[in-house]
């Protein structure tokens, strides 16, 4: 049976969407739409499926089951309603809205409906990452005590002042960390548990943008690991995103979504992910992972692990590896992140105001 998905946003991201939705069996990319027409016909042209510039008439083209949204974050909500509303599924690039509130209404919205709404959070589904959450849970490191994420990203000028939307409270719905940093959020949430409460303070330091292109937050987990965050778009020319977790028994270091180094006592040590052991460093460092430098995602492998899972899901019944509850979580910690860093204070999460 074929899976038919509509593209929902006609920018790079929906692009990446195309791609990994077409380079799966039995899955039709069939619908295509957005703003910017010329966008829009040339993608569905690539896909040999219908352009459309209006979202109603997008929405009730048939066959479709399925729309991945990559419009702007501040839109996510409207649109995921009136998928909903056609009773159609959802995959909904990260984050899944700019508040807890507006992804309250989109739970509330999709359970009414009877649909499921799942979010890109791609690192879910790499398979050093998912390894790493199993080793963590089985205890691997021990008792865990401290995380380090560096999210040392570089975005020209351009990157927001050719966009109507990206640096705007309204549709982005912050910077550097509710943008980009987001990811590597999610992942500490997925990995390490709950954010219990933050501390954190913001910059715009490079761009001409409404939002902060800097931040730095403490984290304290529920599990009584403490933590720090660091992430940007204004550290030329882009870096890896790093994550160091240690434990009462080791170390583990994650770079990009690949594990590079692993110290355990008592364990013999780990041969690197296979093709890292033929890259000198020189290699390493002039092909930095996705989302370094740029926002075009040349590879759509992880985001075809997303669709895989999320159709895996619907079939069996079973929850995506990233529903709106979990999508949930991400947002409630950069909401806390912002508000700690507006009064000055430590915030506990989920105990903001809206």
């Amino acid at each position: 049976m074929t899976v038919h998905v509509g593209i929902l946003g006609g920018g790079s991201i929906s692009d990446t969407h195309a791609r990994a939705a077409s380079e799966l069996p039995a899955v039709r990319v069939s619908a295509v739409c957005g703003a910017n027409r010329e966008k829009v016909e040339r993608l569905a042209a690539r896909h040999t499926a219908t352009a459309y510039g209006d979202v109603e008439a997008f929405l009730s083209h048939r066959p479709l089951d399925l729309v991945a949204i990559g419009s702007p974050s501040g839109l996510h909500g409207d649109h995921i309603a009136a998928v909903a509303g056609q009773g159609l599924h959802a995959l909904v690039e990260k984050p899944l809205e700019i508040s807890t509130a507006r992804v309250d209404r989109i739970i509330e919205v999709a359970d009414r409906a009877g649909v499921e709404v799942g979010v890109f959070f791609q690192e879910r589904c790499a398979p050093d990452l998912e390894t790493l959450k199993g080793e963590l849970a089985a205890g691997a490191l021990g008792r865990l005590t401290l995380v380090t994420a560096h999210v040392k990203w570089y975005r020209p000028p351009e990157y927001y002042s050719q966009s109507r939307w990206r640096g705007t409270w309204a549709l982005d719905g912050g910077g550097a960390l509710m943008n980009q940093g987001i990811h590597t959020v999610d992942l500490l949430l997925w990995l390490l548990g709950d954010v219990a409460r933050v501390f954190a303070h913001t910059r715009t330091g490079l761009h001409a943008i409404e939002v902060e292109d800097t931040v730095v937050a403490v984290l304290e987990f529920a599990s009584g690991a403490i933590g720090t965050i660091e992430a940007t778009t204004a550290a030329f020319p882009g870096f890896d995103r790093r994550i160091e977790i240690t434990g009462t028994r080791g170390t583990i270091v994650v770079e990009h979504d690949r594990i590079v180094r692993r110290d355990v006592m008592d364990a013999p040590l780990r041969s690197p992910s296979v093709g890292e052991a033929s890259e000198s460093p020189s290699a390493v460092e002039s092909q930095p992972g996705a989302g370094a430098r740029s926002a075009v995602v040349a590879d759509a492998t992880p985001h075809r692990r997303v669709f895989e899972n999320f159709l895996a899901a619907l079939a069996n019944g079973s929850r995506p590896r990233c529903d709106a509850r979990e999508g949930r979580r991400s947002v409630a910690v950069v909401e806390a992140i912002y508000e700690s860093a507006r009064r000055g204070t430590a915030v506990d999460v989920g105990k903001v105001q809206a």
